[in-house]
């Protein structure tokens, strides 16, 4: 076991909530930075360089699944979808760094913003499953989900021990033995 927060040993379910935060950080990263590129590139640079990379991919297979979706998708994007495009994934990247920079100073405030921020996505993410399946969400939810589980799990643990902490506290103050 591996030693780090405040001292104490960490289980290997606080080592794999630790590294699923990690990961949910740089995702939330990843996606300011997406957001920011659809603030600066207008639909028509976006819809060009996905004309130019899938253009030898469908030179040789015009039937290419990945490269006629991502064309097909180029054609549809408009300024206002580029706009909550945009919006939607800065808004989503900045509230998930923010709670995963607090969850891993484990204040205690950030586990149920975290619980209910990512139970929102889920429903989301379960809606448009419903209307059109799609293996990277399926993937995207099923690892929410996960980190929703793992989140009560620590959410509890350190709930408990905030209440022994405050009950000894308390119990030290009453007695004189505190002094």
């Amino acid at each position: 076991m591996s030693t780090t927060r405040k001292g104490t040993r960490l289980s290997f379910l606080d080592r794999i909530f630790d590294t699923s935060l990690i990961l949910k950080g740089l995702d939330g990263l990843l996606e300011l930075v997406g957001g920011v590129l659809l603030l600066l590139v207008s639909p028509k640079q976006i819809s060009s360089s996905i004309m130019l990379l899938t253009q030898h991919e469908l030179s040789q297979d015009p039937k290419d699944f990945i490269a006629t979706h991502l064309v097909a998708y180029a054609h549809t994007l408009t300024a206002s979808v580029t706009l909550f495009a945009a919006a939607y994934l800065l808004v989503h990247g900045i509230v998930k760094i923010v709670l995963v920079a607090a969850l891993l100073k484990e204040q205690l405030w950030a586990y149920p913003w975290m619980i209910g921020f990512l139970g929102i996505f889920i429903l989301y993410q379960i809606y448009r499953l419903i209307l059109h399946i799609s293996v990277g969400l399926i993937a995207l939810t099923v690892f929410d989900c996960f980190i929703v589980m793992l989140t009560v799990l620590e959410y509890r643990k350190h709930l408990r021990l905030h209440l022994v902490t405050s009950h000894q506290g308390n119990f030290a103050q009453r007695t004189g033995k505190g002094k």
